[in-house]
């Protein structure tokens, strides 16, 4: 127990001590004194971006070009680096700036001087992201896979990481999805597991400060968007005749559905409420999340003009107080993931409702 709880603290640490030495960005700093501007600062961490910011050495930004492909209807398809942006325009596109309401997104000027939104196809920081921590859950999911068509057949218990794994597949599919959906619910595991385990490795990987991770992916709402329909697809292409006999026609007093169809229309916005508010669920408590362990990394670099000890004195405060929210952001990774899935699984259930008399008789 010991040994694990040393480990435990050994990674926890190596989360946060890299956090709180994160520089201010050069183009966060007023140059009126000292201080950061705390808009760009959080935003410009959080936010999606057409390079991979690694650190800043002597001033000197060493980041991860990324491929940028766009359509203009003017010129057609472009693919080039996004290296050649760092100097400005390249080919007519450049990246607007924080007063446009393209901001931080390539765009390029019409016949008329008017910003134009092309066709966005470049691999972004998000979406590098999201490739590295998908190949990362196949390799885990793989690895797993692979341990049991070797060992499964002598009966022999598992450890460690596949130990891990079959405890969080088993009271995942066992305590959530089996009793949500109900009978059937090995139609639905393979997405339901799918989106647990996705959602819960990139709430991790978002915590962690350093490449590969950190990319805000399940704090983007068009993530999350995704994930949210995949459930509202599931739920109602799946729905059942019973599902949609009580959205249309609900077994309330008549003067509640005519002449003013008010349940119908209630059950009807319900519909598309559910998704919504997994959407918002998720994407809100990480992007949150973000901004509390930022806003506390902030402490340090807000009263470095303070003075060594006034500084030193809320330094440490600043990392006792990051550690703490890093255990938190664990904690909130893991039950977000679950809240998801189980939501998502209690929405399925409900769209696959029984008869009275199959429940009755069971």
């Amino acid at each position: 127990m010991r040994g694990i709880m040393k480990k435990l603290l050994t990674f926890i640490l190596a989360i946060v001590l890299p956090m709180t030495a994160l520089p201010a960005q050069e183009d966060a700093m007023p140059s009126g004194g000292p201080g950061i501007d705390m808009n760009e600062y959080l935003y410009g961490h959080v936010r999606d971006a057409y390079e991979w910011h690694i650190t800043t050495i002597n001033g000197k930004a060493i980041s991860i070009p990324l491929p940028v492909i766009v359509y203009s209807k003017a010129t057609g398809w472009h693919v080039f680096s996004s290296k050649r942006l760092e100097g400005g325009e390249y080919k007519g596109f450049y990246v607007a700036s924080q007063s446009s309401k393209y901001a931080n997104k390539v765009v390029e000027r019409g016949t008329d001087g008017i910003e134009i939104r092309p066709l966005d196809f470049s691999v972004t920081k998000n979406v590098f992201g999201l490739l590295i921590n998908s190949a990362l859950l196949l390799f885990i999911v793989l690895g797993t896979a692979k341990w049991y068509r070797k060992h499964d057949a002598a009966g022999e218990v598992p450890k460690g990481g596949v130990g891990f794994m079959e405890m969080l597949v088993s009271m995942i599919e066992e305590d959530v999805i089996k009793e949500s959906v109900g009978e059937d619910y090995k139609k639905y595991s393979p997405y339901l597991l799918t989106a647990f385990f996705f959602i819960l490795l990139n709430n991790l990987m978002g915590i962690v400060p350093f490449f590969p991770g950190g990319a805000n992916i399940t704090g983007n709402i068009a993530v999350t968007f995704v994930l949210a329909m995949f459930t509202f697809f599931i739920v109602n292409v799946f729905g059942n005749k019973l599902y949609w006999k009580e959205i249309l026609w609900p077994e309330v007093p008549a003067w509640l559905k005519v002449p003013v169809p008010l349940m119908p229309a209630i059950e009807i916005i319900g519909i598309f409420t559910k998704p919504f508010s997994l959407m918002v669920r998720l994407f809100a408590n990480m992007l949150a999340g973000h901004f509390m362990i930022l806003g506390v990394v902030a402490v340090i670099f807000l009263t470095a003009h303070m003075g060594a000890a006034f500084n030193a004195g809320l330094g440490i405060v600043s990392v006792l107080l990051g550690v703490f929210m890093d255990c938190l952001e664990l904690l909130v990774a893991f039950i977000q993931a679950y809240v998801f899935t189980m939501l998502s699984a209690v929405f399925i259930g409900l769209s696959r409702p029984k008869p009275e008399a199959d429940k009755t008789t069971k």
